[in-house]
């Protein structure tokens, strides 16, 4: 396991995570007005994304490189992939947002942000308990991170009945239900971190 937190993939993990969750956070916190905040949201999101593919970057190298990992060294490449799936994902929103003039998130929309960041805020819990070699407290994380998949999977199934119940214009139809689908599977890369990290536990504890 991680010599401390100091050791270089542990750093690696950390700044990938937090991140994630500030990302998550400003996804969530940020007003959107007009199109020009539009345009800000997509190119500061596309901003942390670009910094998420840089540490992903660096621990592919290290793992390159390092003879000795501190778990096993297709675990650290699982879990690292699947974090960069997060904030692709999040990222990939806030561009169709812009690419389709998305002012408003509608009320599932919310639910599905909220849902997200709780998610990524327990994700960065996790690693954190991973880092500090404290498994037992993980798998009461990740359990949380599944339950906010599966209320993301009740949204969107709402969702959808609800957009094709009410709307009638096509081109919204179209442009909300790929917002809506892109939104669950940020959720469900949230759950493949929860799976990944429950592996880790198994073969470490």
């Amino acid at each position: 396991m991680f010599r401390s937190k100091k050791d270089k993939f542990a750093i690696l993990l950390s700044n990938i995570t937090t991140n994630i969750r500030e990302s998550a956070d400003y996804f969530a916190d940020f007003k959107i007005t007009n199109v020009s905040d539009l345009k800000v949201f997509a190119e500061t999101m596309k901003a942390y994304e670009h910094t998420g593919d840089d540490y992903a970057h660096e621990m592919f190298q290290e793992l390159n490189t390092t003879f000795i990992t501190p778990i096993e060294r297709e675990d650290l490449l699982m879990l690292t992939m699947a974090l960069d799936e997060v904030i692709d994902g999040l990222e990939h929103v806030s561009g169709l947002r812009e690419m389709f003039s998305l002012l408003e998130f509608d009320e599932y929309e919310l639910q599905f942000i909220a849902e997200i960041k709780e998610s990524t805020k327990l994700i960065d819990e996790a690693i954190d308990q991973l880092i500090n070699k404290k498994l037992i407290k993980i798998r009461d994380l990740t359990i949380l991170i599944k339950d906010s998949e599966t209320k993301c999977d009740v949204v969107y199934r709402s969702a959808v009945k609800a957009l094709f119940n009410s709307e009638t214009n096509p081109i919204r139809i179209m442009k909300l239900k790929e917002t809506y689908e892109t939104l669950e599977n940020v959720s469900d890369s949230c759950q493949t971190v929860a799976n990944v990290l429950d592996t880790i536990v198994m073969k470490n504890a």
